[in-house]
């Protein structure tokens, strides 16, 4: 599953935001996302993706941020796997 289809689905479900109206660019600030959204948001990801984010997340400003630091963290968890 990708990321983004991830996050429109929460965001769907929890703010039943229009996916489409979700896009890389779209700051979470225009989606009203505060900081335990975010965790929330990020607790989806690690259960969708069954990975764990050992480590502090940076906060993303839009949701582009957003797929890159779960994107990074699944390829990161995908190559200890093989290491």
């Amino acid at each position: 599953m990708e990321t983004l289809t991830v996050i429109r689905e929460f965001l769907h479900d929890r703010l039943e935001v229009d996916p489409a109206a979700i896009q890389p660019e779209t700051t979470l600030e225009e989606l009203k996302i505060d900081s335990l959204l975010l965790v929330e948001l990020i607790f989806e990801c690690e259960e969708k993706f069954s990975v764990i984010f050992e480590r502090d997340v940076p906060t993303p400003k839009n949701i582009g941020e957003l797929i890159t630091i779960v994107d990074t963290f699944i390829a990161e968890a995908r190559t200890a796997k093989q290491g």
